[in-house]
C-alpha cells in the first residue's frame, strides 16, 4: 500500500485563491487580538510597576511588532507553498500573533519585577527601564532559541509530557491570568467594559452573528469606543485620565529600539538567568501549543509540517528579541476559525502590514489612547475562556483532576500578585497571617513548572502508574532544591541548596530543603507502594 509520502501530488488546476472576503473577518479577528497584546503589556507594566509608558511606546513596542511582522510574512508564504504542492485552493494560513500567556507572564514575573528591583538598587527610572528591557530582550532570544531546539524533538517532549500536564498549566494561566486579570479593568468601567464582554461572548464564544456582519471583535470595540465617547461627553462616565502622561507625538517614528542592534542587551545575560523557570515554561508552552495547533490546522484540511512551524515561531521570537522586542510570538489556536470565516493567506499578509505599521511608525501611541482598555479585553477573556475549554476538551475525561489541580498554584500566584500590591502600599502582615502569604509565596514561585508537574504526577497517579509518580515527585524534589519552584525569596530567584542564607521567620520549617525532601519522601512511598503492590499480585494463585 502506498504511503502518504509515496502517494503524487496533484498537479495545480486552478490558481490559488489567496484573498477572499473572508479575510476581511479574519484580519480583524487577528489584528485587534495582536493589538489587545500590545495594549495590554504597555497599559499593565505602566499600571502595576510604574514602567514610563513613553520608553515602552518607543523601545518596546518596535521590536514586538516586528516579531509579528516576520511570523506571520512566513506563514503568509507557507501557505501559497502549500497550496502550489497540493493544488488546492483553499489552503488557510496558519495565524500568528503575540503569546497572550506570555505577556502577562513577561509583564508581572519578568519585566515588572526587574524595573522594581533596578528602582530599590537606586537606578533612576530611565537606567531603571532600560535594564528590565535589557533582561526581557535576553530572555525572548532564549526562548526563540528554546523553541528551535524544541522544533527537532517535539515530538519526544509530547510524549513524554502527558497532555493534561501541558495543557492543565495553560488553563491555569488563562483562568487565573488571562481572563481574571482583565475582568478587574472591565468592572472598573462596567458601562464599557461589559457591554463590550457581552457583545464579544455572543459573538465568539455563542457565535451568534453581530447585525450587517461586522466581526464580533470589531463590533464590540466599536460599540465600547461609542459609549466611552457619549458617556464621556454627557457625563455619564467620567474622564479618565489614564494616558494623560502620554505624548502620542512624541512617540512617531521611534527610533530608540534601534540601540538594540547595538547588543547592548547582553549585559543583561546574567541578571536574565534567575527568570529562566518562568520564561522557559511560557516557551514551552507555546511549543505544546505549536504542536496542537498544527493538528488543528491538519484536520481542518490544512497539512502543515509540525517541525517548521515551531521553528517559524522560534526564529520570529529571536527576530523580536533582536530587535527590543519583549513578547514572544506564536500560532494562534484559531485556525480553524479562521477557515471557516472564509479566510486564506491574505489577512495573515493584512495583519503583518498593519502591525508593521503601528509598531514602527509610532502610530500605535494614538491607537493606546484612543481605544478604551475595557473595550479591547473582553477579547482576552474569550482567549482566556477557549484556552481553558480547549485545555479539558483535549483532554481525556479521567485526567480532568490532572487539569484542576494545575490551576491551584497559578491562584496562588494570583494571590500574591496582589498581596505584594497591599505590601508595597504599606500593609505589614504578621502572626498567621504572614505564614499564609509566606506559603501562597511558595506555591505561586515557578508556578508553571509547578502546575505542570502537578499535573503529570496525578495522570500519572490515574493511570495507576506508581513509579512513574515516583519519577514526577524526584523531578519536583530536584527543582524546589535549587529554586526553581517553591522559591522562599520574593524575587523567586534559584538558589544553591548549600547557600540558601537566611529565611524569613515565618518559613519555619518550609525552606527549599524541607520541600525537597517532603517529595523525596513522597516518591520513596510510591515505590515501596508499588513494590508491596506487585508483590501481592504475584502471590496470588
Amino acid at each position: 500500500m502506498p504511503t502518504f509520502r509515496d502517494t503524487p501530488m496533484p498537479a495545480p488546476s486552478h490558481h490559488y485563491r489567496w484573498a477572499t472576503p473572508g479575510d476581511v473577518n479574519a484580519f480583524f479577528g487577528l489584528s485587534l487580538d495582536n493589538l489587545a497584546g500590545l495594549v495590554l503589556m504597555v497599559s499593565l507594566l505602566g499600571a502595576a510597576f510604574g514602567f514610563p509608558v513613553q520608553f515602552a511606546l518607543g523601545h518596546l513596542v518596535p521590536g514586538t511588532a516586528i516579531g509579528v511582522v516576520v511570523g506571520d510574512l512566513i506563514f503568509t508564504w507557507m501557505a501559497f507553498r502549500l497550496a502550489r504542492r497540493t493544488g488546492r485552493t483553499d489552503v488557510t494560513a496558519m495565524p500568528l500573533g503575540l503569546d497572550t500567556p506570555s505577556t502577562f507572564g513577561m509583564v508581572f514575573f519578568v519585566l515588572g519585577p526587574a524595573f522594581s528591583e533596578a528602582v530599590a538598587a537606586g537606578l533612576n527610572t530611565e537606567a531603571a527601564a532600560t535594564h528590565a528591557w535589557h533582561i526581557g530582550m535576553c530572555s525572548i532570544v532564549l526562548s526563540g532559541l528554546f523553541k528551535i531546539a524544541c522544533s527537532v524533538i517535539a515530538g519526544p517532549i509530547r510524549r513524554i509530557v502527558p497532555r493534561a500536564g501541558l495543557l492543565g498549566s495553560l488553563a491555569a494561566i488563562a483562568l487565573a491570568l488571562i481572563s481574571f486579570l482583565p475582568l478587574l479593568e472591565i468592572i472598573g468601567m462596567p458601562l464599557v467594559g461589559l457591554v463590550s464582554l457581552g457583545i464579544v461572548l455572543a459573538t465568539l464564544t455563542a457565535r451568534i452573528s453581530f447585525p450587517f456582519h461586522i466581526p464580533g471583535a470589531l463590533a464590540a470595540l466599536l460599540v465600547g469606543m461609542g459609549i466611552q465617547a457619549i458617556g464621556t461627553r454627557t457625563g455619564w462616565i467620567p474622564a479618565v485620565a489614564a494616558h494623560a502622561t502620554i505624548d502620542p507625538a512624541a512617540a512617531m517614528w521611534p527610533t530608540a529600539w534601534l540601540s538594540a542592534l547595538r547588543l547592548e542587551w547582553l549585559e543583561a545575560f546574567s541578571d536574565t538567568l534567575k527568570y529562566l523557570p518562568v520564561v522557559i515554561p511560557f516557551a514551552l508552552g507555546t511549543v505544546v501549543g505549536g504542536i496542537d495547533c498544527t493538528e488543528s490546522a491538519a484536520a481542518a484540511g490544512d497539512e502543515y509540517d509540525t517541525a517548521r512551524i515551531i521553528g517559524v515561531e522560534g526564529v520570529a521570537t529571536i527576530v523580536a528579541g533582536l530587535c527590543g522586542g519583549v513578547i514572544q510570538t506564536t500560532p494562534y489556536i484559531g485556525h480553524p476559525a479562521y477557515k471557516a470565516m472564509g479566510g486564506r493567506a491574505a489577512y495573515t499578509l493584512a495583519t503583518a502590514a498593519m502591525i508593521g505599521t503601528v509598531g514602527l511608525t509610532g502610530t500605535f501611541a494614538y491607537l493606546y489612547n484612543a481605544i478604551p482598555g475595557p473595550a479591547i479585553l473582553p477579547i482576552l477573556v474569550f482567549i482566556g475562556l477557549e484556552i481553558t475549554a480547549q485545555s479539558f476538551h483535549a483532554t481525556p475525561q479521567r485526567h480532568y483532576p490532572a487539569v484542576a489541580i494545575a490551576c491551584l498554584p497559578a491562584l496562588a500566584a494570583l494571590v500574591t500578585l496582589q498581596a505584594d500590591k497591599l505590601i508595597a502600599a504599606g500593609a505589614m502582615p504578621t502572626g498567621t497571617l504572614a505564614r499564609d502569604l509566606f506559603s501562597m509565596r511558595l506555591l505561586a514561585s515557578g508556578f508553571i513548572l509547578t502546575s505542570l508537574l502537578w499535573a503529570g504526577l496525578v495522570t500519572a497517579l490515574i493511570d495507576r502508574s506508581l513509579i512513574t509518580a515516583a519519577g514526577w515527585c524526584g523531578a519536583l524534589s530536584a527543582l524546589a532544591m535549587c529554586g526553581a519552584i517553591h522559591s522562599p525569596f520574593p524575587d523567586g530567584r534559584l538558589l544553591a541548596p548549600w547557600a540558601i542564607g537566611a529565611l524569613p521567620a515565618e518559613a519555619a520549617g518550609r525552606g527549599p530543603l524541607e520541600m525537597a525532601a517532603a517529595y523525596v519522601l513522597l516518591a520513596a512511598v510510591f515505590l515501596g507502594w508499588s513494590v508491596l503492590t506487585r508483590s501481592r499480585d504475584h502471590s496470588r494463585p
